[in-house]
């Protein structure tokens, strides 16, 4: 029998409806995978209309199914495609990525292209959407002045979502060519932000007054710094993570907080499990934030509801990933230093540790990178501190120059 699943939007509105008929076994016993098929009903139809109706397409789908008379539906509209596409890729994305996905496909996708069949769907019109883009003002959703348009890095991260969508599209063979290619569309050009660090002076200027702070805050940006580790990966660490006495910690767990959810913790970014090094300043620390946990923990008797975390809320649940990014504005505010973001401590490991000449694919394994070429723009930086360093030095040089001329003059 035909299984009937309403899908609801964030709004817990219903927008369509999936049905599915399982047909057969695997050679293990295993169901076989269903068929699918996807219907929205129309507007202004009653609640007694609209469950006539799919009842009846449950059934014509259900005989389809079993007669072997099933084809693709190639007039299928954008928006009935929707969910047949979010089950086929919510598998495979983070729950970030999942979150991000549904917000642009429901905020803006859905709205410009969704009565449309995606057969109908061309390049001219993909093309359309992203000028389309590079009008919206990105508080009010309106065409506006130059100055508060989406930026390029923005419009070309909502249209990989599109892009996405046709990919599947004809791999499920519901359109011939897919018309979202990057090669057939003009894209606006991102320039690459430059990678912001803190220099080695910065460096030793924060953590002198790093040791003016608590011990959890201490901690957790003494970790940053030496391990390069991510912000959640930080966050979602326990004791036991740690080897004491060889100097190692084990990043095997991050954790995400999406907004009106509850924290979750989930793996590390591109599964990159790792064990690294760390110094015996950053080992001592943790130990004394264990007796620390473990005094607050024996205070609050049952009301502790925490596990082995090291970063934590009062009653000992894992503290959200967002916090220190807030203390850390806060803390650089306080004293004076230049305002860098919280992931800079990231991009400053990896920095030192190429300047100080350790081997990339040794900083590509400690920073958890799947790829050397998220790795290698760190080169780019080194670069750049080259050529400032030839120029000090070019100065320098011209100044004692300057400084001789003056003295024989005098003669």
């Amino acid at each position: 029998m035909a299984n009937i699943e309403k899908r609801i939007n964030s709004k817990g509105q219903v927008t369509s409806y999936r049905i599915r008929v399982y047909k057969g076994v695997e050679g293990d016993g295993r169901r076989m995978k269903p068929y699918t098929k996807t219907w929205t009903p129309e507007p202004g139809m009653s609640a007694k209309q609209i469950e006539k109706e799919i009842n009846r397409i449950a059934v014509l789908f259900e005989e389809e199914v079993n007669a072997g008379e099933v084809v693709v539906d190639q007039s299928i509209k954008f928006k009935d495609f929707i969910p047949q596409y979010m089950e086929i890729t919510k598998v495979r994305m983070s729950p970030l990525t999942l979150q991000f996905y549904s917000r642009i496909i429901d905020r803006l996708l859905i709205p410009y292209f969704g009565n449309k069949k995606m057969q109908d769907i061309k390049t001219t019109h993909i093309q359309g959407f992203i000028n389309h883009l590079m009008e919206i003002d990105p508080e009010h959703g309106s065409a506006t002045n130059d100055t508060d348009k989406l930026s390029p890095s923005t419009v070309r991260r909502y249209l990989t979502v599109l892009q996405s969508i046709f990919k599947q599209a004809a791999k499920l063979e519901i359109i011939a060519n897919n018309p979202a290619k990057g090669e057939k569309l003009t894209i606006p050009r991102v320039v690459n932000p430059k990678i912001e660090i803190f220099t080695k002076a910065e460096a030793t200027e924060m953590l002198k007054c790093l040791q003016e702070e608590d011990l959890p805050f201490q901690t957790f940006i003494q970790l940053a710094i030496i391990t390069g580790a991510r912000r959640g990966e930080l966050a979602a660490l326990k004791f036991s993570d740690f080897d004491f006495d060889k100097c190692q910690l084990t990043i095997s767990r991050a954790a995400i907080k999406l907004k009106d959810q509850p924290i979750m913790v989930k793996p590390p970014k591109d599964y990159e499990i790792r064990t690294v090094t760390v110094n015996r300043h950053c080992i001592q620390l943790v130990k004394m934030l264990k007796e620390h946990n473990e005094a607050v923990k024996k205070r609050l008797g049952n009301k502790w509801q925490g596990d082995e975390w090291l970063f934590t809320q009062w009653n000992g649940e894992i503290m959200n990933p967002h916090t220190t990014t807030k203390q850390f504005r806060l803390f650089l505010k306080k004293h004076g230093l230049k305002h860098r973001k919280l992931h800079s401590l990231r991009h400053t490991s990896a920095t030192l540790l190429l300047y100080g000449g350790v081997n990339i694919r040794q900083v590509q394994a400690r920073l958890g990178h799947s790829e050397i070429e998220t790795t290698q723009k760190y080169l780019h930086y080194l670069t750049d501190a080259d050529a400032e360093a030839a120029t000090i030095l070019t100065n320098m040089i011209d100044e004692q120059e300057d400084h001789n001329i003056d003295i024989s003059m005098a003669q």
